[in-house]
């Protein structure tokens, strides 16, 4: 379900590590994580008028928001597959969700 998707991740987060000389250690999944949610919650203060907007149009700051969405979804994903965590199966269970029997 999420294998392809953390794959291309991964791919992409590598080259880019690689790219500007940086360390994808431990600390750095979670780091990366915590970064990115402040991001998305600045994208959110500024789309709600929370914060200001930096002269982006509505359309800019929806933009924006999806895009931190993804970026914080794509940490996920690397945080998860960093420290060998099934998260399909954590899903499953802690969602309470049951794979499909048909």
């Amino acid at each position: 379900m999420l294998g392809k998707l953390t794959e291309q991740f991964e791919a992409a987060s590598a080259t880019y590590a690689e790219t500007h000389g940086m360390i994808r250690d431990p600390d750095w999944f979670l780091l990366k994580l915590q970064e990115e949610m402040g991001e998305l919650t600045q994208a959110w203060n500024r789309a709600t008028g929370r914060g200001r907007k930096k002269g982006r149009s509505d359309a800019d700051l929806s933009r924006d928001l999806a895009d931190e969405t993804a970026d914080l979804l794509g940490h996920v994903l690397l945080f998860a597959h960093n420290n060998r965590i099934d998260l399909v199966s954590a899903i499953e269970r802690k969602w309470l969700f049951r794979p499909d029997e048909g």
